[in-house]
């Protein structure tokens, strides 16, 4: 993966001077945190074999929850609030598919059409504005020339890395991703990390409206529109398997850094964003054959 982002980081310079300057590649990172952070839970649901459609509306319904807290709430009590609101609605999810047994892609999808239904209630339908100056600071602030949003996406994949190769939860993720019903024999808890990864994917799509919220310094329901496509596109670029067990936070990171790249240069080029859809559904569908022949390399 890092040969790859170094080859389309050299393709790209190529092509557009512009692309390695100091302020393109900051420009880069900023456009990372977002779609990375929401990457980061899509990973941990991807890795028990499951998928989660609806982080794009949670992003959605948990920013219209920030932005309206903000209006009676202190900024951190209203963050809180979010997550919370984002934790609940995929433990929801969660629960329905681990202890109920529907089919992840079916309770998720529902899911997804009440969250944007909800942002869009809650809201008025209209964006939520008037919001605290001290909110872009979460944003804004630099810690040793990084910015903090930055720094934040890299602390929490750092975090997620060092969970799931060196703990006995993270060990446990894969052992459900990989074979549930022999997790289940060692003994393993199958029924609390089938759940938790929904969780944790719906307090990180919360995470990161705040972040997005905090940016533009307005809530909008339409905010993570079509945002589980670039999460599932990242994870899968990174080499996971949509079938479980196998995929790497490092993986989901350089996934993230390909398809911004990838967007960025294109934007550099002057290509229209009708074609970019095409440019990263090109690069998904390869990474979906290499994955596919590794498997087969594995199995053999």
């Amino acid at each position: 993966m890092l040969i790859l982002v170094l080859l389309i980081g050299l393709g790209l310079s190529i092509m557009s001077p512009y692309f390695l300057t100091r302020s393109n590649i900051f420009n880069m990172l900023d456009q990372s945190v977002i779609i990375g952070i929401v990457s980061v839970g899509m990973t941990f649901v991807i890795l028990i074999g499951g998928i989660d459609l609806s982080v794009g509306s949670v992003v959605g319904v948990t920013g219209i929850v920030l932005g309206l807290s903000l209006h009676h709430m202190a900024i951190a009590p209203s963050i809180a609030l979010a997550v919370l609101a984002g934790a609940g609605i995929g433990l929801v999810s969660g629960v329905l598919i681990a202890v109920f047994g529907l089919a992840p892609f079916v309770v998720t999808l529902g899911v997804m059409a009440i969250g944007r239904s909800l942002a869009y209630i809650l809201s008025g339908q209209t964006a939520i504005a008037n919001l605290p100056d001290a909110l872009q600071d979460i944003v804004y602030t630099n810690v040793l020339g990084i910015p903090s949003n930055v720094l934040f996406l890299l602390t929490l994949y750092l975090a997620g890395w060092v969970y799931l190769t060196f703990t006995k939860g993270g060990r446990t993720i894969y052992a459900v991703g990989s074979n549930i019903e022999a997790a289940r024999a060692a003994g393993l808890s199958t029924l609390f990390y089938s759940i938790l990864p929904y969780v944790l994917a719906g307090a990180l799509s919360a995470i990161a409206a705040s972040f997005s919220v905090a940016q533009i310094m307005s809530a909008d329901p339409l905010m993570g529109n079509a945002m589980e496509l670039d999460a599932i596109a990242a994870v899968v670029i990174g080499g996971a398997s949509l079938y479980g067990g196998r995929g790497s936070m490092i993986g989901t990171l350089f996934g993230v850094f390909i398809m911004v790249m990838i967007r960025n240069g294109l934007n550099l080029m002057g290509v229209s964003p009708f074609w970019q859809g095409s440019a990263i559904g090109t690069v998904i569908i390869v990474a979906l054959l290499v994955e596919r022949f590794v498997s087969n390399r594995a199995s053999k």
